[in-house]
């Protein structure tokens, strides 16, 4: 029997997968799984007994991802998943850019009172007035699923399509249109887009990577569109390109004092996966993770252990060991399961940055004593038995 415990709600459709053998628990403590959507865990105290965390979500901020890493518990989170909700609200992010609508729904509502108004709508409604976006140039720096998503989208919608995205992998490239341009050159992207929307993970290499030489590089009259990661942008340096004219609208899915209500920003508050579809289809996702991993060891989509995988788990003893990815471990595993005679029927390792995960099924199951001493091997944060 698992106990899994939800820091947040989380979708019926995904809690539904879980069977007879799992059992939702209101407490922490002696849970073998946690899943999480926004809730912070970077000052929380998980018990030994977690084995695995699922963010049923992309990402993965709330989470003290290293310590987990050091803790043998493995990070697991939901790519894709919410991938069309966030396409769907850059489109509308642009549609909104291009048109003074919400201006106009502004007037609207403050002159409702007006017994001519819909008179007084025909004369007001050209200072609402802007641009259709068939045949304007749209930039989408990274191409995973969204980038991919919105990419296809905007060209059907009659878009000159423009992706940058150097790290581009062979399904994302497989599933583009053939009539998107790929840029070798965030220049090219600067100097020649209408709309530039930013779809790449927060990293040290990324952070603030719109700044203000990016930013004098654009095209004057530019739409920036942010629904990734607010610190993506140096809004200081967005402010004053906004205040010159230079940047005409800012979308962002990121609420701050900085850009909350600042004249030529919309700010939605950060609903990018914020459909009934998207909530559910990352908790089905997340618990479909969670199962694999509890019951058969596999890792797929974690952000701290390499992705692994042997299949259903059909073998006498199964055990999965998180470690440090450092030489001579393997060495010492089948030494101590050879010492006690047990014969390896089937092994994988593999490795991601600092961290490697290794599973081993034998056809006789291992003693305590020689779980023990795979414990101790230094490097070595959790044995677990999955069979």
């Amino acid at each position: 029997m698992f106990q899994y415990h939800c820091l947040n709600p989380i979708a019926e459709k995904g809690l539904g997968l879980f069977d007879e053998e799992y059992k939702k628990s209101e407490d922490l403590q002696e849970c073998d799984a946690v899943l999480v959507r926004s809730a912070k865990m970077h000052d929380m105290e998980l018990p030994e007994s977690v084995k695995v965390i699922a963010r049923a979500g992309a990402g993965v901020n709330n989470i003290p991802i290293k310590d987990c890493a050091e803790k043998g518990v493995v990070v697991f989170n939901t790519p894709g998943a919410n991938a069309n909700g966030v396409k769907e609200l850059v489109l509308a992010g642009m549609l909104l850019a291009s048109r003074d609508i919400v201006g106009g729904i502004e007037w609207v509502a403050k002159e409702k009172d007006q017994e001519d108004i819909d008179k007084l709508a025909e004369k007001q409604k050209k200072q609402f007035a802007g641009c259709e976006i068939m045949g304007k140039k749209l930039g989408i720096i990274g191409l995973g699923a969204i980038g991919a998503m919105v990419a296809n989208a905007a060209s059907a919608l009659g878009m000159e399509v423009y992706g940058y995205d150097p790290y581009i992998s062979i399904d994302a490239a497989w599933n583009l249109s053939r009539t998107i341009k790929h840029i070798k050159s965030l220049d090219e992207i600067y100097s020649q887009c209408d709309y530039i929307t930013i779809h790449v993970p927060l990293l040290d290499s990324t952070k603030e990577m719109i700044n203000k030489e990016a930013l004098d590089k654009m095209k004057d009259g530019v739409v920036l569109l942010n629904f990734a990661r607010d610190l993506l942008v140096d809004e200081d340096a967005l402010i004053e390109a906004l205040d010159s004219g230079k940047v005409k609208k800012y979308v962002t899915d990121f609420a701050n004092h900085t850009v909350a209500g600042h004249k030529g920003i919309l700010v939605t508050p950060h609903l990018g996966a914020s459909t009934e579809e998207s909530e559910e289809n990352c908790a089905v996702m997340a618990v479909k993770e969670v199962r694999d991993f509890l019951e058969n060891g596999n890792i797929k989509n974690s952000v701290n252990f390499p992705n692994c995988d042997m299949g259903t788990c059909v073998a006498v003893g199964r055990i999965a060991i998180c470690h440090k990815n450092i030489p001579n471990m393997i060495s010492q595993f089948t030494k101590i399961l050879g010492a006690e005679g047990l014969n390896i029927a089937d092994m994988t390792n593999k490795s991601k940055g600092e961290y490697a995960y290794t599973l081993i099924d034998l056809e006789s199951a291992a003693s305590r004593e020689a779980l023990d001493e795979l414990k101790a091997i230094e490097g070595v944060s959790r044995v677990r038995v999955v069979k």
